[in-house]
């Protein structure tokens, strides 16, 4: 979702700007379809190669129309370090474009501004909640999503109601409203959205202890062995545009093998679908590749909906989508997207549809996890939902190009 913001604009459009005062960066893409909300990473060395002692918070990021768009500066993987001297070290800048159907490529232009540039409204948000037993959740502006901590799967006190899940799998929030709801929900009391919608979603999703939406374990040809609650979190970056986060799982017992898992989940703006690497470390037994499986939640409605629910398997795209017709409170669709080269089919337990992934230790399975809602307005329909499923296998398979160079004078 592009936003526009013409008085940011007007801080570069009121210096004269020399050639090296601005960098250009050109996108192509090579798909026919459109890629709204598409995240562009500009490395900060390469930028800093073209306007030496840049700072990240004097300078505009513009279109080929003039108009300047929201963007961050990531310290995640940095390339270069801060021209001030301070210690710091940025990786890339971060913005995004709608790429219409058909279009294959796209300019911006990165000028200097003598003043400072203010914030820009937050799209994607992540944080450990301590008030809540230590949840982890996290949004965009589309939808909402929380894992469990260690505080909940300990055991209750002695005369205390503290409830007790043990959980790897990943619940739904669901969002009508473009702006952040984690803070509002929880200081309101979250259980409260599990009946009520106020305008701004529900809290409906039924996690217990399978894979939810996207959740992971280790498939062994009968069994899926799963891990209990997240161990650590810690967030490397947070919007306005994009949050990344990694939280850390096990050791758990799978096929023999003492497992631990690292995800590092990304959150763009404008997308209902993240994108995780999973990185997995084995002892206990001689290395061998893993299968993995990424899974979807076969009953994932509150008692009483009587749902109608359809999962539509997409070899060709390495997918698996979800779309569940409620009684009340209208529909969900839920996804899982892993990379083409990994994939290695579909399998089934008592509570969990899988997606499998075959996985070497120690590196990264990449896929996508997310989920829809009718009341949302974007998907109102089952194929609305897989068609959308469908792009974004797409565009994984075929990310844009960055080429940074001078501006022109």
């Amino acid at each position: 979702m592009k936003i526009l913001l013409p008085a940011v604009a007007g801080l570069a459009a009121c210096l004269s700007l020399s050639a090296a005062e601005r960098a250009t960066v050109t996108v192509t893409q090579s798909l026919a379809l459109a890629r709204p909300s598409e995240t562009i990473l500009v490395p900060w060395s390469q930028l800093a190669a073209q306007l030496p002692g840049v700072q990240i918070y004097h300078l505009a990021v513009k279109d080929a129309a003039g108009h300047a768009l929201p963007y961050q500066v990531s310290n995640v993987a940095p390339t270069a370090k801060d021209p001030s001297g301070r210690g710091g070290a940025y990786g890339d800048l971060i913005f995004q474009h709608d790429f219409a159907a058909g279009e294959r490529s796209a300019i911006f232009t990165i000028e200097r501004t003598a003043d400072v540039t203010p914030p820009f409204p937050v799209q994607a948000y992540a944080r450990y909640v301590p008030e809540r037993l230590d949840d982890f959740a996290w949004e965009n502006d589309r939808i909402g999503h929380r894992i469990y901590g260690p505080g909940l799967a300990a055991p209750a006190a002695p005369g205390t109601n503290k409830e007790v899940l043990v959980s790897s799998g990943v619940d739904v929030w669901c969002k009508r409203v473009s702006y952040p709801i984690v803070d509002r929900w929880y200081n309101k009391g979250h259980d409260f959205y599990h009946k009520h919608d106020l305008a701004e979603g529900m809290d409906m999703y039924n996690v217990g202890q399978s894979r939810g939406c996207g959740g992971t374990g280790i498939w062994d040809g009968h069994r899926l062995a799963i891990s209990g609650n997240y161990r650590t979190w810690k967030i490397l970056a947070n919007g306005p545009v994009r949050a990344v986060f990694e939280v850390t799982y096990g050791p758990w017992e799978a096929d023999g093998l003492q497992v631990c898992e690292t995800k590092r989940f990304t959150v763009d703006a404008g997308h209902n679908l993240d994108q995780v690497e999973s990185t997995f470390t084995v002892t206990g037994g001689a290395p061998r590749e893993l299968t993995v499986g990424v899974g979807l939640h076969k009953f994932p409605t509150d008692k009483g909906q009587d749902p109608q629910t359809d999962f539509v398997p997409a070899p060709d795209q390495a997918s698996l989508a979800q779309w569940v017709r409620q009684k009340t409170h209208g529909s969900l669709g839920t996804a899982v997207v892993v990379t083409k080269s990994a994939f290695a089919g579909y399998a089934e337990d008592a509570v969990n549809r899988l997606v499998l992934a075959r996985v070497t230790p120690g590196q990264p399975l990449r896929y996508a996890i997310g989920a829809g809602w009718s009341e949302a307005g974007v998907f109102t329909t089952e194929q609305d939902w897989t068609n959308y499923v469908a792009a974004c296998a797409a565009r994984m398979a075929s990310p844009v190009t960055v080429t940074v160079g001078p501006g022109s004078p």
